[in-house]
């Protein structure tokens, strides 16, 4: 019996660091693998075809909306983004962990549709300090930060239903804990039946 792989959703508002959080994961576990979206934008500069995104045409798009392929999909900035159920069925058969990077309502929708996901909320200590944090970077004008603050506050709302938090007060601290979750849902007995079996082959 092959493991099953693990699907883990990870949503935070902006500046709850959850880009470093997840850099560090991969670095912890070389094996967890970044899920590959699709896209109608176009490649950039160094950009492969199935390492960044998979390129496909507005038309392609639509058809693999059309025909339900996609678990969660959006418009951003006028271009498509989706997550193909496929991808994720794939790499739950073969027993690949898989990290989904996606907002709130991508992972609504991701619940909806897909069963057996691990979903976990970055929350900032404070909104004072998402705010510190936002204003820090210094890459974006006021009303731009105002914007970000006023949406975290709905989307942190949305952490409710997700099935873990972790507060990124500290960033070690945080690391932990969420290798902590990984761990345990990789020791889950229905996923450690092939160890148990491979004592036997004697």
């Amino acid at each position: 019996m092959k493991r099953e792989g693990l699907t883990i959703i990870l949503s935070a508002p902006s500046g709850a660091g959850k880009t470093s959080l997840c850099r560090e994961l991969f670095k912890v576990f070389p094996d967890i693998r970044e899920s590959v979206s699709y896209t109608t934008r176009k490649p950039r500069a160094g950009e492969v075809e199935g390492e960044a995104y998979h390129f496909v045409s507005g038309e392609e798009f639509r058809r693999m909306v059309d025909e339900d392929a996609f678990a969660e999909w959006a418009e951003v900035h006028g271009n498509m983004y989706g997550t193909a159920l496929s991808t994720l069925e794939e790499a739950r058969k073969k027993g690949v962990d898989l990290v989904l990077d996606i907002d709130c309502q991508g992972a609504l929708k991701l619940k909806e549709l897909f069963e057996g996901g691990i979903y976990i909320f970055i929350l900032p200590p404070s909104m004072a300090e998402l705010r510190r944090r936002l204003e820090e970077r210094s890459t974006d004008a006021q009303e731009v930060i105002e914007l970000r603050i006023s949406r975290a506050a709905d989307e942190i709302k949305e952490a409710r239903w997700y099935d873990y938090i972790i507060i990124n007060d500290d960033f070690e601290t945080a690391c932990r804990e969420l290798s902590a979750i990984v761990i345990a849902h990789r020791r889950k007995t229905f996923r450690m039946m092939e160890q148990v079996g491979n004592l036997f082959d004697i």
